[in-house]
């Protein structure tokens, strides 16, 4: 009787830390899992800050392009007389800037592009309010 009392020990002994083990590896598996969603969570607010924070160089003033590194008042009026720009590589292209310079700003800026021409931009309720009587009871030109 004490063999099989030992043997029954020694199989509730074996069971609770079998228990133990997998009850770490469950929570150990979480953690990871949570920090991975934090680390991507996070890597994707920060591009989304860094996406907001680019400067547009066929939009910005003089002050805004003279506020990125290397770029001094004569550097963001060369930029500005040479716009438009469809991508920002041009920069090169038009020998607006010295590749090392280039280089330094290129993760900060950005060249957004305006209407295309010959689209039609939807006119809005403010340009329908602000027009007077008049231009409402003529037709419309034909082209």
């Amino acid at each position: 009787m004490k063999i099989t009392q030992k043997f029954l020990m020694l199989v509730a002994v074996l069971g609770l830390l079998s228990m133990f083990s997998f009850g770490q590896a469950a929570a150990t598996t979480t953690k990871k899992e949570t920090k991975a969603t934090t680390t991507t969570e996070k890597k994707s607010e920060t591009k989304a800050a860094a996406k907001a924070n680019l400067v547009d160089i066929n939009s910005a003033s003089k002050d805004e392009l003279t506020a990125l590194p290397g770029i001094g008042d004569a550097y963001s009026q060369k930029i500005i007389d040479g716009r438009p720009y469809s991508s920002k590589s041009q920069l090169l292209s038009k020998k607006i800037l010295p590749k090392a310079t280039y280089d330094g700003v290129k993760t900060q800026i950005i060249a957004k592009q305006g209407p295309k021409e010959g689209k039609k931009v939807k006119a809005s309720k403010m340009d329908h309010d602000s027009m007077g009587h008049d231009d409402m009871s003529k037709p419309a030109p034909k082209k």
